[in-house]
């Protein structure tokens, strides 16, 4: 079992100095990771931070987290833009951040742009765009004429110094995320809801991570995360879900949990070993 903080990048934590002194206790307190929130909180009347801004700050700051977005929206993204904030990233880092990818849940941060919001659409698209990740970070030319993207020979570089590629966790409990999420590195959800209480029980997450593995072909590892909330060495909360499969606790960290001293001295803690 691996132990990241999970940052709720709105209100306080819309400025990155307040993430960044988030992230630099977890580095010190024993924690393995950081993830935050991607939303255009404007959108829908939310303060919110550009994910990508605070994990560079991050990435500068600190030498042994884990650096994720969970989950970022593909579909706002366009393929060749974010290979290459992803790749910058990655060798900021020294090889330490993990794309979570998924379709977006909030439709006003795609119909207040004149964006169709259909999750047949954005299913779609976000296939055919981890598809063009993965060539693009295979360093051989690329041309491809698809649905939504065309790319005309075109040879990627920086690499990224992860190989072959950055890795991929798949955010969503919809059968098609599920389905999805069996096709690349790792499985990432929320357990608990926005007033602190755990929602998904141990069982529930067995059941999916047995329905994700009977859908997998590879045997390479994989890992599934779930966001959480515990006290201070309460380590029989992660336990029971880490014998149903799950790999990464993160603890989830926002405003309506506590003020911000507070959370600082949740994370000073350390993990609920």
């Amino acid at each position: 079992m691996h132990f990241a903080i999970e940052v709720v990048n709105l209100g306080t934590y819309s400025d990155p100095r307040q993430v960044l002194r988030l992230a630099e206790a977890a580095e010190a307190s024993g924690w393995e990771g950081i993830f935050v929130w991607d939303h255009l909180g404007y959108t829908w009347g939310a303060a919110a931070g550009d994910p990508w801004v605070i994990l560079s700050a991050v990435a500068a700051r600190t030498e042994r987290l884990r650096l994720g977005v969970s989950v970022a929206p593909l579909p706002r993204y366009r393929p060749h833009v974010l290979a290459l904030t992803l790749v910058s990233l990655d060798l900021l880092s020294g090889g330490r951040i993990i794309l979570g990818a998924g379709l977006g849940a909030m439709m006003e941060e795609f119909s207040a742009f004149g964006e169709d919001p259909s999750p047949r659409r954005r299913a779609a698209m976000a296939d055919e765009f981890l598809a063009l990740l993965e060539r693009l970070y295979s360093g051989e030319p690329v041309t491809h004429r698809g649905q939504y993207y065309t790319f005309e020979g075109l040879t990627f570089c920086p690499l990224p110094v992860q190989q072959p590629r950055i890795p991929v966790w798949i955010g969503g409990e919809s059968p098609g995320a599920l389905r999805r999420a069996a096709r690349w590195d790792g499985w990432v959800v929320g357990g608990t809801d926005e007033t602190g209480q755990m929602v998904k029980t141990p069982e529930a997450l067995a059941e999916q991570v047995a329905t994700i593995r009977q859908q997998r072909n590879s045997p390479a590892p994989f890992d599934v995360a779930m966001t959480g909330v515990s006290d201070p060495g309460q380590a029989d909360r992660p336990r029971s879900y880490a014998e149903a499969g799950l790999t990464w606790w993160l603890e989830s960290l926002h405003g309506y949990r506590g003020s911000p001293e507070e959370m600082l001295q949740r994370v000073r803690a350390g993990p609920p070993l």
